[in-house]
């Protein structure tokens, strides 16, 4: 631009003699010329690749792969090797160079912003959910009760599931898991929760937890990682704190009445597959929450046989052959009368052991 305006400007050169010099044509030497801005800018180019559809989900494995201790991360090609599987016909070569560059801002990122904290809220298929408890009120055989709900969301394909119980313990903790990950169709590889008393028995320093011996069971039986917000970052996994606030809107204020709590927890169940069809996904408008779930539900890992999720206690039988739990008397057979039995307690019965055999089985009774 400078040698075309000194060439017409200070010279006195013609449209036509600079045009036949730069080899651009007189309209293009007269836009130049006529144009007020000496000091243009021009879009960066970007050259369409069949990358592009696949971008957002190596981003997110790469995402996922640093995270990983420098032994368990799968390389680049084998990323590739994924992203083949996926459709993606293209060489490794331009894979490789993404991966490059995306490290390289990534390094960059970290040197100009040490002191900040950044927690990515992207997630892999199958990489993980968020668990909360949240409190609403429901009508349940004509009396208003108060209920302590569980939430569940896929971090991915934000598909969640809600169940309702009356109290928050470690039998209706263990319960839930069991349902989310029946409707979920699978078990994503790590759960993210706060600092519950169910799970965590002392918050420590940093991310240090001593977990609760009963709740790293329900972990190692679906094998995924359990890990806990810092205390009062409920940002941290906030998909499902939103989850929480939102459904008293879609899903509690226009809640009908409910003869038992089964019939309740039912309801809900399919109020939320329905909600999975009708909303779309916040990032993918182009497609509902079901559909990203449909996509996300093989990238899952297998569920296992259901976790046999138990709170034990020790109860003495009374002479009258009865035992007494949250202030309500079971009955036991007459043979085990002033003897000491095991109490399992489930979310919703209690099964009443001694010499290793079940005796006794009996609906949970709630005081409310």
């Amino acid at each position: 631009l400078s040698v075309i305006r000194r060439w017409h400007i200070r010279e006195g050169q013609s449209i036509r003699s600079i045009a036949r010099k730069t080899g651009l044509s007189r309209n293009t030497v007269r836009k130049y010329l006529n144009n007020r801005n000496l000091d243009p800018s021009y879009p960066a180019r970007k050259s369409p690749s069949k990358l592009d559809d696949y971008e957002k989900t190596l981003t997110c494995w790469l995402h996922r792969e640093v995270k990983k201790h420098r032994k368990q991360r799968k390389s680049v090609k084998q990323l590739y090797q994924d992203l083949v599987q996926l459709g993606y016909t293209v060489s490794y070569d331009r894979v490789a160079a993404f991966a490059r560059q995306w490290r390289q801002e990534q390094h960059e990122a970290k040197s100009t912003a040490a002191k900040r904290v950044y927690v990515p809220l992207t997630f892999a298929p199958g990489e993980a959910f968020q668990f909360d408890w949240g409190e609403d009120f429901a009508t349940i055989n004509g009396r208003k009760c108060c209920l302590q709900v569980a939430y569940f969301k896929l971090s991915n394909s934000r598909a969640f599931f809600l169940r309702a119980y009356y109290k928050q313990t470690h039998e209706m903790l263990f319960d839930a898991h069991n349902h989310a990950f029946r409707v979920f169709g699978g078990v994503p590889e790590r759960g993210i929760y706060d600092n519950m008393k169910t799970a965590v028995d002392k918050v420590r320093s940093g991310k240090q937890r001593d977990v609760n011996r009963r709740f790293q069971t329900l972990v190692s039986h679906y094998l995924f990682e359990a890990e806990f917000c810092n205390p009062a970052a409920g940002w941290e996994k906030g998909q499902v704190e939103k989850k929480v606030r939102d459904a008293r809107h879609q899903l509690w204020h226009t809640a009908p009445k409910f003869k038992t709590l089964e019939e309740l927890n039912a309801w809900l169940e399919r109020q939320c597959i329905e909600l999975w069809h009708r909303q779309k996904h916040p990032e993918q408008s182009n497609l509902t929450v079901a559909e990203c779930w449909r996509q996300e539900r093989p990238c899952l890992m297998p569920v296992p046989a259901p976790f046999d999720g138990y709170v034990e206690e020790t109860k003495r039988v009374s002479s009258t052959c009865l035992i007494t739990f949250e202030r309500n008397r079971y009955s036991v057979p007459a043979s085990f009368a002033n003897q000491h039995v095991s109490l399992h307690v489930y979310a919703a019965e209690i099964v009443i052991v001694a010499e290793g055999k079940e005796i006794a089985r009996h609906r949970r009774i709630f005081n409310r």
